[in-house]
């Protein structure tokens, strides 16, 4: 039995590959299945090959950010890396929301059936948002780790359980959501990634700025927010909160214009 030291440790060490490993585990579990859904199965092994560099290159950018770099050079980096997925997530989600008519789609396909989706440079986009989407929460998780094994000791037997557990429940919960979102219908599948994938690109926009501001390459003015707005991403700075309230403007705007276009005359 594990006495209250151990169940901490444990507790500990299982909560930081689940928190990070979550937002991971939805974000491909739906890029897999709007590939599938969407006749471009042949761009998986951009995604696998993007998620698996994302995983080594978290260990290589763990260690520099420890060894080489101090906290502004890797709030920095931190930062640059936001906003890049951010950005990624952005034309994706934009991307799927105008493809959300299966009519559309299907014609899409049809009448540019060597571009887009069927194209390597899709391909590699895909690779591309795969690999920010894992290497952001893959360092992290690696630093995390390192922080609680160096203030350990080690890795003692309750922090490898912990790890183990965690591993485990994220690999259920992946399998769960590949079989829930492949089964959905093909719209209603490009609506909820598109919202997902512009919810995270909100968050990662907001926390991207605050890394910069971390670095000292921006100013901060602080602002006062109500706890729940903090809780759901926006952010407690007037610099880093602009930013996220333009591209909420800017989704909203298209929204309007693309329902209106589609709208019958």
């Amino acid at each position: 039995m594990y006495d209250t030291v151990s169940w901490t440790m444990f507790v500990q060490s299982a909560s930081i590959l689940l928190r990070e490993g979550l937002e991971v585990i939805l974000i491909l579990s739906a890029l897999i299945a709007y590939l599938l859904k969407s006749g471009a199965r042949h761009h998986l092994p951009s995604l696998y090959i993007g998620a698996i560099i994302g995983v080594v290159a978290s260990f290589g950018l763990a260690m520099i950010i420890e060894s080489f770099l101090g906290e502004e050079q890797s709030a920095l980096l931190e930062g640059v890396m936001l906003l890049l997925a951010a950005g990624l997530m952005i034309y994706v989600s934009g991307w799927l929301f105008v493809k959300q008519d299966p009519r559309a789609w299907q014609s899409y396909i049809n009448a540019h059936a060597d571009q887009a989706l069927q194209s390597k440079q899709s391909g590699l986009a895909i690779g591309v948002l795969a690999f920010f989407s894992v290497i952001r929460e893959g360092a992290e998780t690696v630093v995390f780790y390192h922080a609680l094994t160096k203030a350990e000791g080690g890795w003692t037997s309750a922090i490898v359980t912990g790890f183990v557990v965690a591993a485990i429940t994220l690999a259920f919960l992946f399998v769960a959501m590949r079989l829930l979102t492949v089964r959905l219908p093909l719209r209603p599948l490009f609506m909820v990634t598109s919202a997902f994938l512009f919810v995270m690109a909100f968050r990662f926009l907001g926390d991207g700025v605050h890394e910069l501001q971390e670095a000292h390459l921006l100013p901060e003015s602080p602002i006062n927010l109500p706890a729940l707005l903090s809780t759901i991403g926006f952010q407690k700075t007037l610099e880093a909160l602009l930013p996220q309230l333009v591209l909420i403007a800017a989704a909203a705007t298209g929204f309007a214009a693309f329902q209106f276009k589609r709208s019958p005359a």
